[in-house]
């Protein structure tokens, strides 16, 4: 194998979905908008990391916090265009997954 450096655009890009949990939030958002409660409940993360997660995510341009003025207060998660072109990456990572990962039970 040839000397090669890793290019610095990719180590970004991976150090971006290889925090926890980052892949899944993502994979929901593919479903459309969503509220904080209902992200945290389909994957099974806390609040707390969740939050962060979220943060995280909204800084790097990849979803878009919007906050509606109802009473209650609403705010749903959506994926930017930016987001939303991860698809066929995360799409590409499930058929490996299927294709090469043993069923791995859930902790």
């Amino acid at each position: 194998m040839a000397d090669t450096e890793i290019c610095p655009k990719f180590e970004a890009a991976l150090n971006i979905l290889n925090k926890r949990w980052t892949g899944l939030i993502i994979f929901q958002l593919l479903e459309g908008p969503q509220r904080f409660s209902s992200i945290e409940s389909a994957i099974g993360i806390s609040g707390r990391v969740l939050s962060e997660r979220l943060k995280d995510l909204e800084k790097q341009g990849i979803i878009r916090r919007s906050v509606y003025n109802e009473t209650p207060v609403r705010i749903e998660y959506e994926l930017t265009d930016k987001g939303i072109a991860l698809q066929p990456v995360l799409e590409n990572i499930q058929t490996w997954a299927d294709n090469w990962m043993e069923k791995q039970p859930l902790v």
